[in-house]
């Protein structure tokens, strides 16, 4: 619900989407007197409940903002110094990279789910229940509670960290950014809003705004706690860049006012990020490339209370319990943890892999506790694809997205301080070998979770059951047959004709390279002889870009796996061959459960006590 910036101009945008939700009531305005008689008046704790963030609704104008959003953590990108304040790559920005991919995945996701994303009203949900259970024990700590969200993408402003960090120029001669559209992103003419093409409703001076942080200054607190599910609790950089944003924030604050108040990351309370981030050069990140130095801290002292308590992985083991099949016995059923990974040179400080495992670890523990039926080796973990090195490339990037790596590139397991790409063990597997192995063992069903996602998104509810679909089928969906319009109107189902659905579809004709057809997208070929997979139409000697149609893969009713097309057709009625002949479903995340407030609280009153 990812979401989802690595390697190239806007690489990485997984938008795992979230809600918004309004500051505390007066939070600004609040006047906190030294003293009341004789009493002194109870400490203000903020308390900053941290989100990835994203837009409940697509538009071009909510894709420019998380691009721009994304890079300006980091200063020494190329974007933040030739495009934030660069008014001339404005209006262009929607056209570079792999936004043209992002903008057909994401307009095909939202449509699929009727426009809206479910993350939402689920997240608001959150925030206002934290809100309710801290406020119940203020009396009994004898402290006040100031609380609110700030998102790594803010789909309000105002729930930035620090949302002048886009509007203020960073590099000299920049413009600040007040940019609402053009006829080449989203813009519309109007006679009310002049000759410019316009984002309706934008407000220019949008990023020149107070942020969470500083309204949590202005509201007087006493210390800042940050309690992070920006991905189940497990620390990551993207919090990171949060926090760090926060703690530097405040740091101005402390030295302009001669005060003393601390930034604590609940999730991090022995500061691993903060210890092992490469300190040379200064000022480090990794558009950078290697550092000069690079802290060595060990992992095993500084553990993250949040994402380890074993209450996270209750939440998600409830999930998947209710997407067990009924008429399937425990022993033959498989359970798949898919995750996200991280990108290179964070492992040198990002400890995401490893929390995820400890995670990962505590789900199948939990299961195994309540169904002693299930075997432990069909409970196992998985990663996307990634980007691989073309050889035969000699200019330029030799990266780029392959087919065997099923068109992705967010699958890079690192472990902090390490250079290996996967874990190993249970781990260890790229989804569809994940797939593969669980349909090779005969298991009848299989439950699928991404457990780093704590609310329902796009994410989990088009692009994963595409990415399952691929490997083992729609027909074995679990649902197939039984349309749910509730959450794909109109059509009752998550799955596209091919995934990517946002390739390019022409394709060159075999032996008149000069002229195009559409390329054919159904496996074991068209009947007019068009090729499947369609062929490759980027030359062997240029990088592959990410809308090249050999990239995309048909959504058949029995999959991918287990399939040979020289053995015989495919059959939509029945799976030929070694295609999984189970069923599939995947699981329920906590949305608004209020447990899972009662649980984010609980490790806010514990750190305060």
């Amino acid at each position: 619900m990812n979401t989802p910036v690595h390697r190239s101009f806007l690489i990485g945008i997984i938008l795992l989407l979230v809600a918004c939700a309004q500051p505390p009531e007066d939070a600004s305005v609040v006047d906190v007197p030294a003293s009341v008689g004789d009493t002194a008046p109870p400490r203000r704790i903020g308390v900053v409940y941290v989100i990835h963030g994203g837009f409940a609704v697509r538009s071009d104008e909510g894709l420019w903002s998380a691009t721009l959003q994304i890079f300006a953590y980091d200063p020494h990108s190329v974007v933040y110094q030739r495009v934030i304040w660069n008014p001339q790559m404005w209006p262009r920005l929607l056209g570079f990279g792999n936004a043209p991919k992002e903008r057909g995945k994401y307009e095909f996701e939202y449509r699929r789910i009727g426009g809206v994303d479910p993350a939402n009203g689920h997240t608001d949900n959150r925030l206002r229940q934290l809100r309710e259970k801290l406020e119940a024990r203020e009396a009994e700590l004898g402290v006040e509670f100031v609380v609110d969200y700030a998102a790594w993408i803010a789909p309000d402003s105002a729930h930035h960290a620090y949302p002048r960090l886009l509007y203020a120029p960073g590099v000299a001669g920049g413009s600040p950014l007040t940019y609402c559209g053009s006829a080449a992103d989203g813009g519309s003419e109007s006679d009310n809003e002049g000759p410019d093409n316009t984002w309706p409703g934008c407000d220019p001076e949008r990023f020149n705004t107070d942020g969470t942080i500083e309204r949590m200054l202005k509201a007087g607190v006493d210390e800042i706690l940050m309690i992070d599910m920006t991905t189940s609790g497990v620390r990551f950089f993207k919090t990171w860049d949060v926090v760090r944003t926060a703690r530097a924030v405040v740091d101005r604050h402390n030295t302009a006012n001669g005060t003393d108040i601390a930034v604590h990351w609940l999730n991090d309370p022995a500061n691993l990020v903060r210890d092992s981030y490469p300190d040379r050069p200064a000022g480090w990140t990794r558009s950078l490339g290697a550092p000069d130095n690079d802290p060595k801290v060990p992992l095993a002292d500084r553990p993250n209370p949040v994402a380890f308590d074993p209450r996270l992985a209750a939440f998600h083991v409830d999930g998947i319990e209710q997407r067990f099949h009924p008429d399937v016995a425990p022993g033959k059923t498989g359970v798949l943890l898919v995750n996200h990974a991280t990108r290179a040179l964070n492992q040198l400080f990002d400890p995401k892999i490893d929390d995820t495992l400890v995670l990962n670890q505590n789900i199948k523990d939990e299961l195994l506790k309540r169904h002693p039926g299930l075997a432990s080796e069909q409970i196992v973990g998985a990663w996307m694809g990634v980007k691989e090195r073309n050889p035969n490339v000699s200019d330029g990037n030799p990266m780029e997205r392959t087919r065997r790596m099923r068109g992705e590139n967010l699958g890079h397991a690192y472990l902090y301080e390490s250079d290996e790409q996967l874990p190993g063990g249970d781990w260890g597997y790229r989804t569809w070998e994940a797939l593969e192995y669980l349909k090779d063992r005969s298991v009848e069903h299989i439950v699928v979770a991404f457990p780093q996602i704590m609310v329902d998104s796009v994410l989990n509810l088009v692009e994963l059951p595409n990415q399952i679909a691929r490997e083992i089928g729609y027909r074995t969906w679990i649902n197939d047959g039984r349309p749910d319009f509730n959450t794909y109107p109109g059509v009752g189902h998550p799955f596209a004709d091919y995934w990517g659905i946002w390739v390019e579809t022409g394709c060159r004709v075999a032996g008149q390279p000069e002229l195009m057809q559409a390329c054919c997208f159904d496996m074991g070929g068209c009947a007019d002889g068009r090729p499947y997979p369609p062929p490759r139409q980027a030359p062997v000697d240029e990088a592959r870009g990410d809308l090249d149609p050999s990239l995309a893969w048909d959504v058949s009713a029995f999959g991918h796996l287990g399939y040979d097309p020289a053995r015989g057709p495919p059959d939509d009625d029945r799976p030929v061959q070694d295609q999984y002949r189970g069923t599939w479903a995947i699981w329920q995340p906590p949305n608004s459960r209020p447990e899972v407030a009662a649980f984010l609280a609980d490790h806010v009153v514990d750190f305060v006590r």
